[in-house]
């Protein structure tokens, strides 16, 4: 197998430091990226940026057989920002944001030389993703969610509470379909979860709501407490039918946040089988990553 370059890893690890003045957005960011998150439990994120970054990005060398996925993965990420605004904000921040350039311009030159190993690891995935979609396209998965849209046509009769419960247990069936490992709602504490499922080894809880008007700010405010009392690798998909407030989205948009947004529109599309419910999670995780925007338009996913 043809290894990553030593200059390369150097030029991801000047990148991985400067594209992120605090430790908590550099965390979300690398959690998004990665296929198993829980790696980063193991770093000492009482040290300094670049010893977590030095420490993380050479154990995943050192076990380059299992980690050159996540690595070109994660240099591919990097070198795709252009927006480097969160930095103008700190102190000495066009400085900042200037080192920050230079280095993922670095990591970009770098990245001309591994193409050959870049378009390996995407035919790979190509072909995990067309297997995929052959098992999405059986009678049997077409069904289900053909059974499932039934169901969620008929919840628009019902009362807001019993709405609700019974999105609730449509999207547990829904999270079952493709392979998610669902659990039902639970309290914590006295604490109300709708929710939780994995994908691609990180765990999420899931929030959803129907409701008249668009969800708040404040209840993005109160699941993001929720997201960050759960361990490090936990992540939230936060599902309201009706939308979100502009501010609400504003706001945790601004900086790297811990949840994704998914609304009626994005819904109706899986249920129609018109996207499956893997590449949804897969683009608006990736398009999180990259814009630090937690909501992504149906409109762009299906143009």
């Amino acid at each position: 197998m043809k290894k990553i370059s030593p200059v390369a890893i150097n030029a991801l690890k000047d990148a991985l430091t400067l594209v992120y003045w605090f430790k908590k957005e550099l965390r979300t960011f690398l959690t998004s990226c990665l296929t198993d998150s829980s790696i980063l439990s193991r770093l000492n994120w009482d040290a300094y940026k670049r010893e977590i970054v030095g420490s993380l990005v050479d154990h995943m060398t050192r076990h380059e057989n299992e980690y050159q996925a996540d690595l070109l993965r994660l240099m591919a990420e990097v070198a795709r920002m252009s927006d480097f605004s969160h930095l103008l904000r700190l102190e000495d921040g066009k400085k900042k944001a200037a080192a920050a350039q230079a280095a993922v311009q670095a990591l970009r030159r770098q990245m001309k030389d591994h193409l050959e190993l870049v378009e390996e690891q995407q035919a790979i995935g190509q072909r995990r993703e067309q297997a995929r979609l052959e098992r999405l396209a059986s009678a049997a998965i077409k069904t289900r969610l053909s059974e499932l849209h039934e169901e969620y046509c008929g919840m628009l009769s019902l009362s807001a509470q019993k709405r609700g419960f019974a999105l609730e247990r449509l999207m547990y069936d829904l999270f079952e379909v493709f392979d998610l490992d669902p659990k039902a709602s639970f309290k914590v504490l006295g604490e109300q979860i709708d929710g939780s499922f994995s994908f691609e080894t990180t765990d999420f809880l899931f929030e959803a709501r129907w409701e008249s008007p668009p969800t708040s700010r404040s209840d993005l405010d109160a699941f993001d407490g929720k997201i960050s009392r759960k361990p490090d690798n936990t992540l939230g998909l936060f599902l309201s039918i009706n939308g979100f407030s502009e501010d609400g989205v504003k706001a945790y948009s601004a900086g790297r946040s811990l949840m994704i947004l998914m609304d009626g529109a994005h819904l109706a599309a899986v249920l129609e089988g018109r996207l499956d419910l893997v590449s949804l999670l897969l683009r608006m995780r990736r398009h999180a990553a990259q814009t630090g925007c937690i909501y992504l338009p149906i409109q762009q996913l299906l143009h």
